[in-house]
């Protein structure tokens, strides 16, 4: 409700206030309660999206449709392809020139990102909403063009993404050594135990491997490890003394179902 008031996504603030619950809420709970949360929350994400899919395939088959815009709806097809692909090549890129050569992402899994983008619900949901928002029958247009998305992302796209994942050798096999070779000049030093970053001194470094140190010591993952680690958890997260004293009665009570006593068969129960 901030977020919407600021004028904010508030889809985004509640996929960041799930994170930030199970990184920190979860831990809070018995290991019977997280148990408990798990399974339920998985029966309700399914539920939800089994729902989802009822109601998109009832509309699909009840609205009215427009399919007198055939070019305006291959037109969408093909510049969400390209919109796709120059966020996740962009961000890929950027994203390696700060992380270590053993994290960076390999091109095998930036083709797999990019074609494994789909339309779903949401983009469905806020089509369905324009047919009554837009005059003039845009709103049908634009709503005609989103369910023929949906329906290629989901069916076509998304029933093929295992067959594409292991002809990209991205499932079932090994990164190839050859898409990222180790640097001859190794930039930076990754030190674990003080979680920062040290340039060596060995050799003169280029202007390109300047720049990429300078966006090394920018990047704020290391730092908020450690802030995390010693100050936020701590904080947010109260131990259970509880947890291992049922440890132990669940090691217990699993011994105890594998101790057989003859004497217990003359006994009903």
């Amino acid at each position: 409700m901030l977020a919407e008031g600021l004028g904010l996504s508030g889809i985004v603030s509640i996929l960041f206030t799930g994170m930030v619950m199970k990184h920190y809420t979860y831990s809070n709970l018995s290991r019977s309660s997280q148990r408990f949360v798990s399974s339920f929350f998985e029966l309700i994400s399914s539920l939800a999206e089994t729902f989802v899919f009822i109601y998109m395939g009832i509309d699909i088959a009840m609205e009215k449709h427009s399919w007198s815009h055939v070019g305006f709806i291959c037109f969408s097809v093909i510049s969400i392809g390209i919109a796709r692909a120059a966020n996740v090549f962009c961000c890929a890129y950027l994203i390696n020139l700060v992380r270590p050569q053993q994290q960076k992402i390999p091109p095998k899994h930036q083709k797999a990102l990019w074609y494994s983008g789909l339309r779903g619900a949401m983009a469905f949901a806020l089509a369905l909403q324009s047919v009554h928002d837009l005059p003039e029958g845009h709103g049908q247009t634009i709503f005609t063009a989103t369910t023929a998305i949906v329906m290629l992302t989901v069916l076509l796209i998304g029933g093929s993404t295992g067959t594409m994942l292991e002809a990209l050798e991205v499932v079932g096999g090994e990164i190839n050594s050859k898409e990222s070779p180790l640097p001859s000049v190794e930039i930076t030093k990754f030190e674990e135990s003080n979680g920062s970053y040290v340039s060596p001194q060995k050799e003169e470094l280029s202007p390109g491997s300047k720049i990429k140190l300078k966006l090394r010591e920018l990047n704020s993952a290391a730092s908020f490890k450690a802030l995390d680690k010693n100050y936020l958890t701590p904080f947010f997260t109260s131990q259970n003394e509880d947890d291992e004293e049922e440890e132990v009665v669940e090691l217990l009570a699993s011994r105890s179902a594998g101790f057989h006593d003859p004497q217990q068969e003359h006994y009903s129960p």
